[in-house]
């Protein structure tokens, strides 16, 4: 077969919720887009699973806690209000335990005191990429294309992207939207600091015996890791479980109602007995701090995990993503007529814009995981000590909740 060749302003390899996003974001400043992503694998759900009724009823055990930043984006785009919002959960609260003693700290944040109706919303994985690719099939400028690339090459003008089946793809910048293991990011030639935190994100779904309220709970026990139910629609919460690789095998080896059991001792007083959804479903996901030392090359841009990857404890590693594409999307509109979109400083404007938050968000969810996860005795007391002071000082508790927002 004849060999195609497509060419494009911009083209953003991934297919993520972040990459989507930016290619309905930058379709809608008139750049013409190429969005370049393998085939979609056939669902391996079992038959018992698969009906569309089960489909319908079915919780993702994948769920973003989307920040102000992420709402705003999403509106912009016109894709938060095509989500389905009868399976979206507002979180109004947020109560932090450093443990489920009596004399561990406390610290809690709630939307009256931060000025907003809500701090966050939770949403599921399918629930967020469905209203993307709905819109993605109505977008000008886009074209979509499934494969996989094979090599880049870079000349002072433009980007090449060779194909495994031999087509070729060239644009003036090229994205990387590629996830952790960055495919982009390695041709590119962008070093990398890693560190494995030793855990596993385990997640799962639960009934809950009491109204949660919109409350999300999260509790830091030294031995057993990070501990969060996040709420959903209805009476159900959302378990995201950072615990140490040993712990985390036994969790996905042993039944639901062991786990549940499990999380009774922390959650009685405030959301009784759980309860496993059905389908049964728990997944798990290794944790580490990923940090590329730059986000730009020359005529290359990362956003999302591609460039950084962090402690999930805030949930705001897909919010930070978010925030890439906003801050890609306001630079490269307001560069000059005379320069193009991979222009070295335009891509200069994009690093600067995000450096810091980046750079804070890595640092204090890194600073947490070590100090929570210390088990020294003098430690635990300073640090049970700040939560309880720090939840007595109004003025700073709303600067924190702020920054968390995106406001």
């Amino acid at each position: 077969m004849a060999t195609q060749s497509v060419h494009s302003d911009i083209c953003i390899v991934g297919d993520g919720a972040v990459g989507k996003a930016a290619a309905l974001g930058l379709s809608q400043q008139g750049l013409r887009v190429t969005l370049l992503a393998p085939s979609h694998a056939p669902s391996h759900l079992p038959a018992s699973v698969a009906s569309a009724a089960s489909i319908a009823e079915d919780w993702d055990v994948r769920v973003f806690a989307l920040n102000h930043v992420a709402h705003d984006l999403l509106s912009g785009l016109k894709v938060w209000g095509a989500l389905d919002h009868e399976r979206i959960a507002s979180v109004e609260a947020m109560q932090v335990f450093g443990g489920n003693a009596a004399s561990d700290g406390k610290l809690g944040f709630d939307a009256y005191g931060a000025h907003v109706h809500e701090l966050a919303w939770i949403v599921e994985d399918k629930n967020l990429n469905q209203a993307l690719d709905n819109a993605l099939k109505f977008a000008q400028n886009i074209t979509q294309v499934a494969g996989r690339a094979s090599r880049i090459s870079v000349n002072d003008t433009e980007v090449s992207i060779q194909l495994e089946n031999s087509d070729q793809l060239t644009t003036a910048l090229l994205i990387g939207a590629d996830g952790a293991q960055s495919w982009v990011r390695g041709q590119a030639d962008i070093g990398l600091d890693y560190r494995s935190y030793g855990q596993q994100g385990v997640v799962t779904n639960f009934a809950c015996e009491k109204p949660h309220r919109g409350i999300a709970h999260q509790w830091f026990v030294e031995d057993l890791g990070i501990i969060a139910l996040l709420p959903l629609p209805g009476q159900r919460v959302s378990l995201v479980w950072s615990a140490p690789d040993p712990l985390a095998g036994q969790l996905l080896r042993e039944p639901l109602t062991a786990l549940a059991d499990r999380l009774f001792a922390y959650c009685r007083e405030v959301l009784g007995r759980l309860t496993p959804l059905v389908p049964e479903v728990v997944k798990a996901f290794p944790l580490r701090l990923m940090r590329p030392h730059s986000m730009i090359a020359a005529r290359v841009a990362l956003i999302g995990d591609a460039g950084h990857v962090v402690h999930p404890m805030a949930g705001h590693g897909m919010n930070l993503g978010f925030g890439d594409v906003q801050a890609l999307l306001s630079v490269l509109s307001a560069r000059e007529e005379h320069r193009d979109c991979g222009d070295a400083r335009v891509l200069r404007r994009y690093q600067r814009a995000r450096t810091e938050e980046v750079a804070l968000m890595q640092l204090t969810t890194d600073g947490l995981a070590r100090l929570f996860g210390t088990d020294l005795a003098p430690l635990r007391l300073v640090r049970n000590l700040g939560l309880n002071l720090l939840d007595s000082l109004p003025v700073i508790k709303r600067k924190l909740i702020s920054h968390a927002m995106g406001k």
